[in-house]
């Protein structure tokens, strides 16, 4: 029989060691006799973040824990030629090139023509798959440049939150439009609900990376995407919605009383981008304006799967019919509610493409051409889509 000595020393051991955990320090379960050893404190690395000042640009990262900033003087001819020879700057092998430092709003709503189109939706932080299924479908090639020629690939937001190479994705995605362009072909990002919510401050669902990045560069995360920086001038000269041939497409939807209304695709784009940023109004959002960036607002709308959720409020046919009849399309293409696959509602009228990357362990994408549609795997293996 064991000495109850012994138990009271074990239990002031294991009582020791958990209170000098840190909180950013993780815990093995192979030790003997029943103890935790702690793990190093993960040293994240992360950026850049690059802000305009003048001719100055400011970069900073989060190398191995560490903040590292560098700062670049542009010439006036650098600055005027930034848009034929852009500039690089790196840290802890973090690069990223900047090839404007300001973006116009994109006004341009509507594009019609004979090319194909791609579309996918809530990346969530997951570089490396979104990385494998870009470049299995011919996307981007094996060095991860644009392949998709004359192609208008569309990314229904939700690039923010969750996932832990947020940071990545976005300088990639910034870099890949502009490769897009030279090839004549576009990359249309449309504002999902996670990149508002991270412009306003909501950030409930940070991966715990990017909250010891704002603690290291001793800014509130938000303020790290400001309009005076490279990537939140960019996220700001985003629309919300894109009109591409006989589709349209979102992150949530079109609730049926823009129908109902006669709301136009320029307005709703206008009222919802003129309020996008809280703590940047003059005024509180009011009106229209509020219901815009509420549950009935393009970034946020369910209403297409309200049943399959066991709501009651959802778009009945004839509300859909209505809403294509007045957007002049024949589909509606949206992210926001995850699915394990690309698929269709209301016949094939509304298609979902969330196919819960965020998951990070599969993902699709749509490709469209000449009225035939289909589903490209993460392998690349091409996909009949079906009609629910």
């Amino acid at each position: 029989m064991l000495n109850p000595l012994y138990f009271a020393h074990r239990l002031l051991l294991s009582c020791a060691i958990v209170t000098s955990l840190s909180a950013n320090s993780t815990v093995t379960d192979n030790a003997s006799d029943g103890e935790k050893l702690v793990e190093k404190t993960v040293l994240y690395s992360d950026g850049p973040y690059v802000f305009t000042q003048d001719k100055h640009l400011d970069a900073h990262w989060l190398c191995h824990g560490e903040k590292v900033s560098q700062r670049l003087t542009l010439s006036t001819e650098q600055v005027d030629n930034l848009a034929s020879k852009p500039i690089a700057v790196s840290a802890c092998d973090l690069p990223a090139t900047i090839h404007n430092l300001i973006n116009q709003e994109h006004e341009i709503l509507e594009y019609n023509g004979d090319f194909p189109v791609a579309a996918l939706s809530d990346f969530h932080g997951q570089y490396d798959l979104m990385i494998e299924l870009l470049t299995n479908n011919n996307i981007i090639d094996k060095n991860q440049q644009w392949a998709f020629g004359n192609g208008h690939f569309v990314i229904t937001g939700d690039i923010f939150d969750r996932g832990d190479k947020v940071t990545e994705i976005l300088w990639f995605l910034y870099d890949l439009e502009q490769q897009a362009k030279k090839a004549g072909g576009e990359i249309h990002l449309t504002l999902g609900n996670h990149e508002v919510m991270v412009l306003n401050g909501d950030l409930r669902y940070l991966h715990p990376k990017y909250i010891e990045t704002a603690k290291k560069l001793n800014k509130p995360f938000e303020q790290l995407f400001t309009s005076d920086s490279i990537i939140g001038n960019w996220l700001r000269s985003k629309p919300v919605l894109v009109k591409i041939n006989n589709m349209l497409f979102a992150h949530g939807g079109f609730h049926p009383d823009l129908a109902k209304d006669k709301r136009t695709l320029v307005d709703i784009n206008r009222v919802f981008k003129d309020n996008l940023v809280k703590a940047e109004l003059d005024k509180p959002r009011e009106g229209w304006a509020e219901v815009l960036h509420t549950t009935n607002g393009p970034i946020w709308y369910r209403g297409y799967f309200a049943a399959e959720r066991g709501k009651d409020n959802g778009a009945t046919s004839a509300e859909i019919d209505l809403l294509l009849k007045h957007f002049k399309v024949k589909h509606f293409i949206v992210g926001h509610t995850s699915q394990k696959q690309i698929e269709t509602r209301y016949q094939g009228r509304v298609i979902a493409i969330d196919s819960s990357i965020k998951r990070g362990q599969y993902g699709e994408i749509l490709f469209i051409e000449n009225e035939k549609k289909w589903r490209g795997s993460l392998s690349g293996k091409v996909l009949p889509l079906y009609h629910q």
